[in-house]
């Protein structure tokens, strides 16, 4: 099985992977900072990815979408799916775990997709009055990720995330946008 796959993998490899680390893309050296707080219960469930900087585990894919839900013992299983070379690709599929970071109001997670080793996964950015978009990132921005409960992001909204994210240093200009489905249930 490959990996390469959506958000929290890439997180995970940039972690592990320090002979082949990801580029610095943030300008700022203002630390990062997430969300107050992440209602978990509303964040489970499906999520498209619509941009993220370029990594080395999703290169070549498209119609990418991440998969959350509750496991037993409080952890949350992760389910990452992405489309090789295209919508009618060959799909690719990781499943890993993630765990709330303590003293964080559920904006800070770890993930893991193999043995002991955890990544960081933070919410930078959300939408908290409908949890229709979110913004993801680790502590230093190596990388970026726009997600949203759609195949499309209103186009109003994402001109707002892409201003506010170069206000906090990142270089929108490196994004990738990714191919996505035309509506949420043509998406497998």
């Amino acid at each position: 099985m490959r990996l390469a796959l959506a958000p929290i993998l890439a997180l995970l490899a940039g972690a592990l992977s320090a002979c082949a680390p990801q580029p610095e893309r943030r300008t700022s050296d203002a630390p990062l900072t997430t969300v107050a707080e992440v209602d978990l219960e509303r964040y489970l469930g499906r999520w498209f990815e619509i941009a993220r900087y370029d990594n080395r585990f999703e290169r070549g894919c498209e119609g990418v979408t991440a998969d959350y839900a509750r496991r037993p013992g409080g952890l949350i299983e992760v389910v990452n799916t992405c489309f090789r070379d295209g919508l009618d690709g060959p799909a690719d599929t990781a499943r890993g775990r993630a765990r709330v970071v303590p003293d964080t109001g559920g904006a800070q997670l770890e993930v893991s997709f193999f043995g002991p080793f955890w990544g960081d996964y933070w919410i930078i950015e959300l939408d908290e009055a409908e949890y229709q978009w979110a913004v993801v990132s680790e502590p230093r921005g190596r990388y970026l990720w726009i997600l949203a409960r759609e195949p499309r992001l209103d186009p109003d909204v994402l001109d707002v995330r892409l201003a506010e994210l170069d206000a906090l240093g990142f270089d929108t200009g490196a994004l990738v946008f990714v191919e996505q489905w035309e509506h949420a249930d043509a998406a497998p």
